[in-house]
């Protein structure tokens, strides 16, 4: 079986994709990247959940440029996203990018590559080639169709053309709308290159089919050992993105953090749950405990069926009790929940 331990390791800044390592949480800011301050608070919000590196768009010079002064007010590695233009990734080197996604068959003459590889090696900067089913090279979708393999071709394609010119810090994505196509195409590419692969499924759309899309593709690729790094690509606010992947990867026990268990309510429940599951999801996204926290609607789905959790509240008519393990701690008031809740899971 393919083991994501045994690839090469690719170091982007102070993260390493690959080797012996977690599995990298990434994410794409949504905003122009010319517009330097939205761009850096978006940044810092999903760096506060959990995002490990960020992706950016390069479209113009301006957008080159900002990347220096964007890396002067984030913490994570920075990557840019280019295509065609050979110019604007050597602007983003210049500018301290710590990673570039380019495909090196498109950017045009061959000196033109070699100026960006060169550019590359100077600064120590990996490449992610990234592969898109929807823009395949006409030849090879002429010879294999939309298909696993022709999106095999075309990495093996511009892999040669990086590792004619000795560079081999690259890490690979091959992406499809279709997760069938995504998944044969990654399974194939974890046979035959020892590069450490980006997975995630493109275009599955807004939240919920994007997720289900998402999270049916790359379970199995997860389970099969397959994937350095993953971005959940979603219609929708990169914040869920990052939170919809850090839940995939707990789930296959990948990474640890707190785990939140919580009743689907009823006409029993008599507190405002639901507002409180928010609150305390979106707190724990910034918690590194290996905890187990509940929330349940009332004393029938309280302690008893979440005897198992570290900490949790059964609601009441406008008041809670506090459990640990099963066993009941104290009584407090609705208003508290999230306050009290806090508060103990801080001081464990």
């Amino acid at each position: 079986m393919y083991n994501r331990n045994q690839v090469r390791s690719v170091k982007v800044k102070d993260v390493v994709i690959g080797g012996n390592n977690n599995v990298v949480i990434q994410s794409m800011s949504n905003i122009k990247t010319s517009n330097v301050e939205e761009v850096v608070q978006q940044i810092l919000r999903l760096e506060e959940i959990g995002c490990e590196i960020i992706r950016v768009s390069v479209l113009d010079t301006d957008d080159a440029n900002a990347i220096s002064k964007i890396k002067e007010k984030i913490h994570i590695p920075l990557v840019a996203d280019i295509h065609f233009d050979y110019k604007l990734a050597l602007l983003a080197i210049d500018n301290g990018v710590d990673k570039i996604r380019i495909n090196p068959g498109n950017i045009g003459k061959e000196e033109n590559i070699k100026k960006v590889v060169d550019a590359c090696k100077e600064k120590h900067v990996p490449i992610r080639i990234g592969v898109n089913s929807g823009s395949l090279e006409k030849d090879i979708k002429d010879r294999y169709g939309i298909s696993a393999k022709a999106m095999i071709e075309s990495a093996k394609r511009h892999i040669e053309i990086l590792e004619k010119y000795d560079f081999f810090d690259i890490v690979l994505s091959l992406k499809s709308s279709n997760f069938e196509i995504c998944k044969q195409a990654y399974i194939m590419a974890s046979e035959m290159f020892n590069y450490p692969l980006h997975i995630g499924v493109t275009e599955p759309g807004p939240l919920i089919p994007g997720i289900i899309k998402s999270t049916l593709g790359l379970s199995e690729l997860l389970d099969k050992g397959i994937g350095s790094t993953i971005r959940i690509s979603l219609s929708n606010d990169p914040i869920d993105e990052i939170k919809v992947a850090k839940q995939l990867l707990l789930a296959k026990g990948l990474i640890t953090m707190p785990s939140l268990t919580s009743c689907p309510t009823c006409g029993r429940t008599q507190i405002n749950l639901i507002k409180y599951v928010d609150e305390i999801e979106n707190y724990l996204y910034k918690v590194n405990k290996n905890i187990k926290v509940a929330i349940m609607g009332c004393v029938v789905n309280g302690p008893g069926e979440a005897s198992d959790a570290d900490i949790g509240i059964a609601g009441g008519n406008g008041v809670a009790v506090l459990f640990k393990k099963g066993q009941i701690v104290r009584q407090i008031k609705e208003e508290d929940i999230v306050d009290e809740l806090i508060k103990e899971i801080e001081s464990m």
